[in-house]
């Protein structure tokens, strides 16, 4: 299968989906074997599989550490990876490894335990990105939460499983000008 015909078909293959296995670190997705769908995934002669979908959601991962090595392993034509499922897991920050999967056009990191509302900006080099999920994290809690994600990624067009507004971009851009930094979220520490 050539490069071309690859990629009419892969955006239709299901995800390869390791969601509900309880995965600690990234490295077990090379022994572990994916939840089967409706449709049997496809592979190439080398017997990685052909989609762009992979999906790790609600498991335990807390680091990306070599998700780009293994996802090479994984995917037949990573650099295609276009969806990726990593909401419902313990990240604390958005792993500067996604910035590097440029295809990227659905991100979901929903529920985690992201804090810093800054952590958005990593996003912004990713020239595909459309659909972004971040509700559920700490860093939702911040004053101006929204403003500061569609301002930093203009090109979103679904942000928390919602269209992206005229409204929005207006307000967005009222909010850009103003120069309105996010309130900061003060964490309490224990102290013994």
């Amino acid at each position: 299968m050539n490069r071309r015909d690859y990629m009419k078909t892969s955006v239709q293959e299901p995800p390869l989906d390791y969601s509900f296995k309880s995965i600690h670190v990234i490295q077990d997705l090379v022994s572990e074997e994916p939840r089967t769908g409706l449709r049997p995934l496809r592979h190439s002669k080398s017997g990685k599989s052909l989609t762009q979908s992979l999906w790790l959601n609600n498991n335990v991962l807390n680091e990306l550490r070599d998700f780009s090595q293994v996802v090479s392993q994984l995917l037949e034509h990573p650099e295609n990876l276009a969806w990726i499922d990593l909401s419902f897991n313990d990240l604390t920050s958005i792993d500067p490894v996604l910035t590097t999967f440029f295809n990227l056009s659905v991100l979901y990191l929903h529920g985690n335990s992201i804090q810093r509302l800054g952590e958005v900006d990593k996003l912004a080099v990713l020239p595909r990105l459309r659909s972004l999920t971040l509700h559920g994290n700490p860093m939702e809690e911040e004053k101006g939460y929204r403003q500061y994600v569609l301002c930093t990624l203009p090109r979103i067009t679904t942000f928390d499983f919602s269209g992206v507004t005229k409204a929005d971009r207006t307000t967005a851009e009222v909010w850009k000008h103003m120069n309105i930094k996010p309130k900061k979220v003060r964490i309490k520490q224990n102290v013994l």
